[in-house]
């Protein structure tokens, strides 16, 4: 089996779309279809079921996911593995990480470790939680840092790296504004701002809202940034709940207020995930070094 055909197997497995796949590949989308029409001729198999409006996975196909996503992990590994020199890390580093990471803890570790393994050509990308987790599963990212725990994963290996508060987030005259702190029985009956499902925050507030019944806080409305929930929350539309890191700059500007929550959910943990099979890799351990280091040291701000 050719790398690059299972490569485009796994695109449109992913996508389940030839077009589409062929669109992420730089692919005509004739040479997609040949590719997969190659595979499954090597293996004497159909790979998708093409006879319904909506392409899917065969039974024979559902099973090569699974052996692709390690085949291409490990050949990416291996190309990486031997460009790089024990001595001094080299070669190429994918860092993947939350909206509010990317833009507020990540750059110091960034910063660090270009000054420590400067032969690493380093790529950020960002992404939510799941689609994260999926990406270093795939090997198309080598590091992750997201909130609260990563999954459990037989090719996935996660640490907590520190401790984050989350914050009431509420427009400058709300009359929380003044509080010092907020626990859960301040906010019953307010409207919250909050990203869409899947978000680790949105399952915060969700647990939040579930621990405290019917008459605890509700999502009024949904907005898919977190950078943007902050605003509207300055524009007076409701209340927020965020990262500290996240709270901080809009609060120490005058825009919104900000109170540490307290109880049960009073914080949660920025976790770092990477697969246990790249950790050998000296760009890879370089930089989980330099991660924990820069956490271990970073100073204590308060948003409020």
């Amino acid at each position: 089996m050719e790398l690059r055909h299972l490569r485009t197997f796994r695109t449109v497995a992913r996508t389940l779309n030839f077009t589409r796949a062929a669109s992420e590949l730089n692919y005509a989308q004739s040479s997609v279809t040949e590719q997969i029409q190659a595979l499954e001729s090597e293996l004497a198999t159909k790979l998708f079921d093409r006879s319904r409006r909506r392409l899917s996975l065969t039974p024979a196909g559902e099973r090569l996911v699974e052996y692709a996503d390690q085949l291409l992990v490990l050949a990416r590994e291996a190309r990486l593995a031997v460009a790089e020199e024990a001595e001094e890390p080299g070669g190429v580093l994918t860092v993947g990480g939350l909206e509010t990471l990317c833009a507020h803890r990540l750059p110091a570790v960034l910063a660090r470790y270009r000054e420590l393994s400067p032969r690493v050509g380093v790529t950020v990308r960002e992404g939510g939680r799941g689609e994260l987790y999926d990406a270093v599963r795939r090997g198309e990212i080598d590091v992750a840092l997201t909130f609260g725990t990563a999954p459990v994963d037989k090719l996935l290996t996660s640490e907590p790296l520190a401790p984050e508060r989350l914050m009431v987030v509420t427009p400058v005259g709300h009359r929380l504004a003044a509080h010092a702190q907020v626990d859960g029985h301040d906010l019953r009956g307010e409207p919250f701002l909050a990203t869409p499902q899947g978000c680790g925050f949105r399952e915060m507030l969700d647990s939040l809202i579930q621990s405290l019944g019917q008459d605890g806080p509700f999502v009024d409305t949904q907005v898919a940034s977190i950078a943007a929930l902050a605003q509207c929350a300055a524009a007076g539309m409701g209340c927020v709940l965020l990262p500290e890191t996240a709270a901080a700059g809009p609060a120490a500007r005058g825009e919104v207020a900000a109170m540490p929550l307290t109880g049960g959910f009073s914080q949660t943990e920025v976790t770092m995930t990477w697969s246990h099979r790249s950790q050998g890799r000296p760009s890879v351990s370089a930089f989980l070094a330099v991660a924990r280091a820069t956490f271990e040291n970073r100073p204590t701000g308060r948003a409020a």
